[in-house]
């Protein structure tokens, strides 16, 4: 009745596709996960710092921290859920992402070149930039100047360093550096939006 009999797929390939959809489902989690977790790393400065101070009865100083810790996690909680993003080329392996952002996040305050990070994920510079854009989302250079802006965040609530040192431990050039970046990011200066959290009634 047929020129050719229907071809079954063998067990093992069966299991091999199903493996196969598993794993792209974990990379999606993964990369949620790790874009999560950058933004409330600062926060979790603030709260450490409150549960310190409750500790030692100084209440006054635990309810600043918290405060500070709000103001820093308003606008991950006003964020309009975005819906998945659809990739549109290959991207990086689960391990590539998690040794590529570690290694950003531990040298910050160094430079970081697209060459190093591309040596890490063991791709072409090229293939690295396209992978990692398909996975975080934004190019590196991108990913490295937001984070550099959200560590300087941090460090402005939780510390009483001036801006300029500021600018130097997240790897910016100098205080006009990071203004630059900082408002192109947040939309104010650095000290407009630090006096505003941590003084706000001034």
């Amino acid at each position: 009745m047929y020129d050719h009999e229907p071809t079954l797929s063998r067990p093992g390939e069966a299991l091999s596709h199903a493996a196969a959809i598993a794993h792209a489902a974990d990379e999606g989690a993964v990369e949620a996960t790790l874009a999560s977790l950058h933004q409330l790393r600062s926060a979790v400065v603030e709260l450490s710092t409150a549960l310190n101070e409750a500790l030692r009865d100084h209440r006054s100083n635990a309810a600043a921290s918290l405060q500070r810790a709000k103001a820093m996690l308003h606008p991950v909680e006003d964020a309009t859920p975005q819906p998945a993003r659809k990739r549109t080329g290959p991207g990086l392996a689960p391990w590539q992402v998690r040794r590529v952002l570690a290694h950003i996040e531990e040298n910050l305050s160094a430079t970081l070149r697209n060459k190093d990070l591309a040596a890490i994920a063991r791709l072409s510079t090229f293939h690295f930039a396209v992978a990692f854009r398909n996975s975080v989302g934004e190019s590196p250079h991108e990913h490295i100047i937001r984070r550099r802006v959200e560590r300087a965040q941090g460090l402005m609530l939780s510390t009483d360093k001036p801006l300029s040192d500021i600018a130097a431990e997240c790897g910016l050039a100098d205080q006009a550096h990071m203004t630059r970046l900082f408002r192109q990011i947040v939309g104010e200066s650095p000290a407009a939006w630090r006096r505003a959290r941590v003084n706000p009634s001034q």
